[in-house]
């Protein structure tokens, strides 16, 4: 799994490289975004504070990237999100607050004013462990590569701006990836993989993936990322899974950024339940872009 991983990353560096070449020709085809910051939360009370609070301290990085082409009919659209984020609470192990891996890439051709033929390959994961501490203990239910998702999309593509944009794909191939033999013991599910398995392979499945990427104002930007997975084996509407991500970003200075997410999952391989997180960050952001010329 991690030459896999190390193979998608070499892939798709390469296409952000390959976008950053001054070559005369070429350059005035793309449009580069890169952003990324630092968020630090802390939290603290003398002894005797009769209100009641635990000192506390809350790190989180993110970075993110985008990198798309486009030439004539064809288009190459490159995505990069990386978080990640712990907390630390008085007498209390530090713990996982954020954590993301999320790397797609997506070839079109144009057919309409507003129509695309694509085929795509997205990339999901996290990059430490994380822990279930409910009962009091520390107990193991993830880590990098457990699980992973690896999906191949082929289908229509509705773009109307560079705003909003949506991939109906009814051929989606999904690969669920679990290389711990062993954390099926605090995962009965195991994700959906069979018990002895390292992978469970979903050949027959529908895909969409919608994304809202709106500019507020001058500071302020919101992006909204819905994606649906649907396995034609299991055409149940519980069986469907969802995932949502939205943020909410306001730039206070050239430096200083303010940023609200949430993530919400629907998956019954994960639990029966919707899960649902939420995070509120004050931190140093940078950001850089290039855009192609018209």
């Amino acid at each position: 799994m991690k030459r896999l991983f190390t193979l998608f990353i070499f892939c798709f560096s390469s296409s952000l490289l390959f976008a950053q070449e001054e070559t005369p020709k070429d350059t005035t085809y793309w449009l580069k975004e890169i952003a990324g910051g630092i968020n630090l939360n802390q939290g603290s009370f003398s002894s005797n504070w009769t209100g009641g609070g635990v000192n506390s301290v809350a790190l989180g990085f993110y970075l993110n990237g985008r990198a798309n082409y486009k030439k004539d009919k064809w288009t190459w659209d490159n995505t990069m999100d990386f978080i990640y984020g712990i907390v630390k609470n008085q007498d209390e192990d530090a713990r996982k607050s954020n954590d993301r891996i999320f790397l797609d890439s997506k070839v079109g051709y144009k057919i309409s004013d507003r129509w695309n033929l694509f085929t795509s390959m997205n990339f999901l994961s996290q990059f430490a462990p994380g822990y279930d501490f409910s009962d009091g203990n520390r107990t193991l239910i993830s880590k990098f590569a457990n699980p992973a998702y690896l999906m191949s999309s082929w289908g229509l593509e509705y773009k109307p701006n560079s705003e909003f944009m949506l991939r109906l794909s009814p051929f989606s191939p999904r690969f669920t990836f679990v290389t711990d033999a062993d954390l099926y013991l605090t995962v009965p599910e195991n994700y959906g993989v069979p018990i002895g398995d390292k992978v469970r392979s979903e050949w027959l499945a529908f895909s969409s993936l919608l994304e809202y990427n709106k500019k507020l104002s001058e500071n302020v930007t919101l992006l909204i990322r819905h994606q649906m997975f649907i396995n034609y084996e299991n055409l149940a509407f519980d069986e469907i899974d969802h995932r949502l991500d939205v943020a909410l970003t306001a730039k206070v200075s050239n430096l200083i950024s303010v940023s609200l997410t949430s993530l919400s999952i629907y998956d019954l391989d994960q639990d029966d339940k919707i899960q649902f997180s939420q995070g509120l960050a004050l931190g140093i952001s940078f950001s850089r872009s290039t855009f192609p010329k018209e």
